[in-house]
Order: structure tokens, then C-alpha cells, then sequence
């Protein structure tokens, strides 16, 4: 049994022409688009420096197709996991053609064991290259001074709640302090960082983020909502009429299933999606 079918409201599809038709059809509806070639844990130069040319190669295929989206890319899945160094050169040879192609990239943040090496190598990266952006999560206690650490040399952020299973000892678990410590480091970036990211689903958030830029005289143009691909589609269309800018994580291709794993822990309407569609399926 081929279980792809359930990820395909999360998943934009295996290959890099559905990853282009989903875009496209978003962009279509006022939406802007980031593309993920789903892969994370590489331990083979091989296949890392493979991820590498897909990534230069899709950086290229978004040109030609002449949609809005920049990148977003895990990085042990550019061989993090093999040496920092070799990490490194990856990251350049891809960093040199996003600005070669005028795009931008963005470095997904992994499990809390990559956390520093993930921020040291940004930081390295960051001062040759101003297009690259990194994410940081709002469930780690050490988020706040890592906010602080990247609004001082103007990095662009991206603030989310967090999805990997982290221990209580470096981890909120209640959502209220996840809440109440994604809002202080969105309150960081608004006031030194540059054009940041709010990357929630969360309603009660993204009112608050409302209030706050409001009552700030913050303008939507200096920061952007950013949402997953099929999670409250709605709510994404409707902020664009109310004139925000929000941008739409797509992830595409074969490793398709850590991603879908996640999002199902996420949230219970996810697993119930799966799970109706499961029952229709054993009744065709």
C-alpha cells in the first residue's frame, strides 16, 4: 500500500514539476512560496552533494518558471551530520548561486542537538552572504538570547513554535509558555531585527502579532506571516486580502515521510484527516 496519498495535503508532490504547479497556483491566490526538497540526516558526501545540485538546480527551475519562491533547506542534509566543514562548502556553493539566480535562502532549524552548530554556521555564512535566513523556536528556553544574538547583526528570522520531541530541561511544554515566548521573540525582532518571519498556524498568535505591529505603527510590509503547505489555507487566503504578506511552505519529493510524521503530532485534526482518508480508501 502506497501511503503517499495521505501526505498529499502536506507534501506538494514527489517531484519538482508538481512542487511548480503547487506554486504557481498559490501565487495565483496572492501568495508567496518557499520550496523544501524534503531530506535531513545525510551521513554520504554522496548523496549530500547530490541534495546540493538539486537545490542549485531548483534555484534555477524557479527562475525559468518565473514563480515567487525562495528555498529552505536542512542542514544535515548537506552533510552537517558528516563535518561542519564540508557543511560549510555546501552551503557556499548554494548561497553563490541563490544570489547568482537573485533568491533567497532559508535554514530550517533541526532538533535541538544542532541548535548551536546550526546558529554558529549561520552566523559564518551570514557575514558574506545577506540572502540566507535562519529559523529559531519558541519552545527552547535559549531562543530569546539567540533572537537577540541575530536581530544585533541584522539577520532575517524566522520565529516558530517548534516541532521536534525536546526534553522539559532546555523545553517549554505548556502552550502557554511556547505563547508567551514565541510573542517576546517576535517583539525582539520587531524592534531590531530585519523583516522577520512569523511562522504560526495559530490564531491566537497571529492576533496578538496583529495587535502588537498595529499598535506599534508596524507596517505588513516589514515582516510576513508564514504558514505550511495545507494547513489552514483559509486563514492564509484571508490575511492576504487583509494585506499581509504570507509566504507558503512547500515541502516536495521522496523522503516525504519525517516531514508527514511531524506534522501529524502537531495537531489532532491532522491524524483525523488521515484517518477518514484511511477509511475511505478501505472501502474502494
Amino acid at each position: 500500500m502506497d501511503l503517499f496519498f495521505l501526505a498529499r495535503r502536506f507534501v506538494a508532490g514527489v517531484d519538482v514539476e508538481s512542487a511548480i504547479r503547487v506554486v504557481r497556483g498559490l501565487n495565483e491566490k496572492g501568495l508567496h512560496a518557499t520550496l523544501d526538497l524534503l531530506g535531513e540526516n545525510v551521513r554520504d558526501r554522496e548523496q549530500a552533494e547530490k541534495a546540493v545540485e538539486a537545490y542549485a538546480a531548483l534555484l534555477e527551475q524557479i527562475a525559468t518558471a518565473g514563480i515567487d519562491s525562495d528555498i529552505s533547506v536542512k542542514l544535515t542534509q548537506l552533510g552537517l551530520d558528516i563535518g561542519e566543514q564540508f557543511c560549510e562548502e555546501n552551503m557556499e556553493r548554494l548561497l553563490s548561486r541563490a544570489a547568482e539566480c537573485r533568491n533567497f535562502v532559508w535554514i530550517d532549524m533541526e532538533g535541538s542537538a544542532y541548535t548551536q552548530r546550526t546558529l554558529d554556521l549561520f552566523f559564518r555564512l551570514f557575514r558574506t552572504h545577506p540572502h540566507v535566513g535562519v529559523a529559531i523556536q519558541a519552545y527552547l528556553y535559549r531562543s530569546e538570547e539567540d533572537a537577540r544574538h541575530l536581530a544585533e547583526v541584522g539577520a532575517r528570522v524566522r520565529v516558530c513554535k517548534g516541532a521536534y520531541k525536546e526534553p522539559k530541561t532546555i523545553a517549554y511544554r505548556r502552550m502557554r509558555d511556547i505563547r508567551r515566548n514565541f510573542l517576546r521573540l517576535a517583539e525582539i525582532l520587531f524592534e531590531r531585527g530585519s523583516d522577520p518571519a512569523i511562522a504560526t498556524h495559530d490564531e491566537r498568535l497571529i492576533e496578538a502579532i496583529r495587535h502588537m505591529t498595529t499598535e506599534r505603527g508596524i507596517t505588513p510590509d516589514r515582516f510576513e506571516f508564514q504558514m505550511l503547505y495545507g494547513i489552514r489555507p483559509r486563514l492564509q487566503e484571508r490575511l492576504v486580502h487583509q494585506g499581509y504578506r504570507v509566504r507558503v511552505y512547500v515541502p516536495f519529493g521522496t523522503h516525504w515521510f519525517p516531514y508527514f510524521s511531524r506534522r501529524l503530532r502537531e495537531r489532532k485534526e491532522n491524524i483525523w484527516f488521515v484517518v477518514k482518508n484511511l477509511f475511505e480508501w478501505s472501502r474502494t
